[in-house]
């Protein structure tokens, strides 16, 4: 296998306000775009040729990675017109492989971490023999995912919607947004309009009766889909405990990139990040956070799980939590944000506006 198709055409709309300006697989996380883990993880599978399916804010992608060879891979871009769903964005870049018929092309969701040992879902597809083979991982809840049940060989029996009562939950392996297809089959996904490939494709294809073969591996895995998550999944991989190449210094506590400053009582812990040109006082303390780019972060201020928006300010002596400020927003002295707020890029809250507690 040297083929992959990485689907990076999302809207991130849970995502906002990180992705007003960012295409959510463009946000940073570990201080790269989220994307340059996955590319560099597919690199080290053995891909060499990636096509990226992009839709939402696509002129961004290639200014940035440009032809891949910085990462040892040849990147081409295909853009969507209209989004065309996953099953229409693999079928919509499918002129641009180069693989035989019955060879294997790697495909990914553009929005999940995880530590899927790719070279094992491409053997388990070989020596299947299956048309599609998909990575499934086990979950403790799975009301909120798509359940893929399989029989003893692995073999995919059906595709489940999300179950709504405690009899329908018959397994507890999803289906994690890591594929590998054989050539011939994408040829076979409509063109021109939206397919689904979780809700069209895979359903026809087992209907008519083709090998889709399912393995399980249950290493790290994370949906980055809503703020909460994707600042997880960032201060997951300084920490080491979701595996990369591509992240830029040594894990531990905090990973702090060359042209930030950060005051020498300051405390980072937690996975926290503080990108490019930030800047945090005397005394803050940051905890499994990410700082962007210019951002900067007051003397005295507390701020845990959360993410601050490129060239945004905190305030002295705010306190943030589970929170999300976006670009450029101003977060006077004395907030306290928490639980899921969101600030919007370039909005200003004035000092002591927003407070959980008594201002005395």
């Amino acid at each position: 296998m040297t083929e992959a198709i990485l689907l990076v055409g999302g809207k991130g709309t849970r995502l906002r306000p990180l992705t007003v300006h960012t295409p959510k697989p463009m946000v940073p996380a570990a201080g790269v775009p989220f994307l340059t883990h996955q590319l560099a993880r597919a690199r080290a599978a053995g891909v060499d040729h990636i096509v990226l399916a992009t839709s939402y804010l696509a002129e961004v992608f290639e200014p940035y990675f440009g032809d891949g060879s910085a990462l040892g891979l040849h990147i081409e871009y295909v853009t969507e017109e209209e989004p065309l769903g996953t099953g229409g964005a693999i079928r919509n870049v499918a002129s641009r492989l180069h693989s035989a018929p019955d060879e294997p092309v790697l495909i990914f969701n553009g929005d999940i971490l995880t530590g899927l040992d790719i070279g094992a879902l491409v053997r388990t597809h070989e020596e299947s023999g299956a048309d599609v083979s998909l990575h499934l991982t086990k979950v403790d809840d799975p009301r909120a995912f798509g359940l893929v049940p399989t029989d003893a060989t692995g073999r995919v029996t059906a595709f489940l919607e999300k179950p709504e009562t405690p009899e329908e939950i018959v397994t507890d392996q999803i289906n994690a947004g890591a594929y590998v297809f054989r050539r011939s089959v994408i040829d076979t996904i409509p063109t021109g309009r939206p397919v689904s490939v979780e809700r069209e494709t895979f359903p026809e294809l087992l209907a008519s009766g083709a090998h889709l073969q399912g393995m399980v591996d249950s290493t790290y895995w994370l949906d980055l889909g809503t703020p909460q998550a994707f600042v997880r999944g960032s201060a997951d991989l300084v920490l080491g405990r979701a595996p990369s190449p591509a992240v830029p210094g040594r894990c531990g506590e905090s990973l702090v990139l060359p042209t930030a400053s950060v005051a020498a009582d300051a405390k980072l812990t937690g996975g926290t990040v503080v990108g490019e040109g930030a800047r945090i006082g005397e005394g803050a303390r940051v905890t499994g956070s990410t700082i962007l780019s210019g951002a900067v972060v007051e003397p005295g201020a507390v701020i845990t799980d959360s993410l601050v928006g490129e060239g945004a300010r905190v305030g002295a002596r705010a306190a943030l939590s589970d929170a999300v400020i976006g670009d450029g927003a101003r977060v006077g002295a004395d907030n306290e944000l928490r639980d899921g707020a969101r600030v919007w890029c370039d909005a200003v809250l004035p000092s002591g506006a927003v407070r959980f507690s008594s201002d005395q």
